[in-house]
């Protein structure tokens, strides 16, 4: 449950503001799949047999169980990077089905913004990590687009995997084995579920590294680049009420994230002896002392 948390309150915040309050006019029912993917099905099967009227699903592994266990009931997703080549919806436009989304991670060209930002940060590096969880499915075409961006930057990318936490140790150690010289982690729950651990790794490895979401920075992270979630949460609740209200999933057109943020831990770098350049701070919309 961890992972999903930030999302609950600020998601049931919204949904106030449009006037769904739980109790009286609305009910929530939350089910967690804690980083198992295996569980997703029995869980999508169980929400299905109540007929509600609407599924919120997160991430891509939880969207597919849902889709694949309803056709009928209007799913709105979050954290999809491409629906469209996973068959998830016929289009961006016109999804034509009962899914639709506004997407947590816009598609795998944000991987290149990540290793530019990572770039102009530590222009030394030549060699970076990338950490992936290979149990979610929606990852493929991120990685796919890390080697390509890290190609064009100049950047020599490590590939490397891990299912869960008992796989960091070895995941770190092969980076300082590689010589990487800085870690991109990609976005997935279940690292949002280990941000302190995967921070101290990374102090201890003497590795900086880039995340997706702003919440591994406090963690001890150094840099993050991702989707504004604040901004997500209402774009989320205005999906919802609008299918609430009786608008059509087919004919509600995929949304992609317009604004995103830029954090830095201005604690690790100097744990690191990193100096992060002004040209680049000054593009940082929050910095944690």
């Amino acid at each position: 449950m961890s992972a999903a948390a930030p999302l609950i309150e600020p998601f049931r915040q919204t949904l106030r503001e449009f006037g769904w309050v739980e109790g009286r006019n609305i009910v929530i029912d939350f089910r967690f799949a804690d980083g198992k993917f295996d569980r997703l099905p029995d869980l999508a099967a169980a929400l299905v047999r109540l007929e509600p009227d609407l599924i919120f699903s997160v991430p891509t592994a939880a969207t597919l169980a849902v889709a694949n266990a309803t056709k009928t009931i209007p799913i709105v997703m979050f954290g999809v990077s491409d629906p469209v080549g996973l068959g998830l919806v016929a289009s961006l436009g016109h999804p034509g089905g009962n899914v639709t989304r506004l997407s947590g991670g816009v598609g795998p060209e944000i991987v290149g913004k990540q290793l530019q930002l990572l770039k102009e940060t530590l222009p030394m590096v030549s060699r970076v990590a990338v950490l992936s969880n290979p149990a979610n499915p929606g990852l493929a075409s991120f990685i796919g687009n890390a080697k390509v961006s890290a190609q064009s930057l100049g950047l020599q990318p490590q590939l490397l995997e891990a299912r869960g936490p008992d796989e960091f140790d070895g995941a770190f150690a092969a980076m300082s084995k590689g010589r990487a010289g800085a870690v991109l982690v990609l976005g997935d729950p279940m690292f949002s579920d280990h941000y302190p651990r995967l921070a101290d790794l990374a102090a201890r490895h003497r590795l900086p590294s880039m995340h997706f979401l702003r919440g591994a920075v406090p963690a001890g992270a150094l840099m993050s680049y991702g989707p504004d979630l604040p901004d997500q949460h209402r774009r989320i609740a205005d999906f919802v009420d609008k299918i609430l209200k009786g608008a059509r999933p087919a004919e509600l057109p995929v949304k992609q994230p317009t604004r995103f943020t830029l954090a830095f831990n201005r604690k690790t770098a100097k744990a690191l002896g990193i100096t992060i350049p002004q040209t680049v701070l000054l593009r940082a919309d929050e910095v944690i002392e």
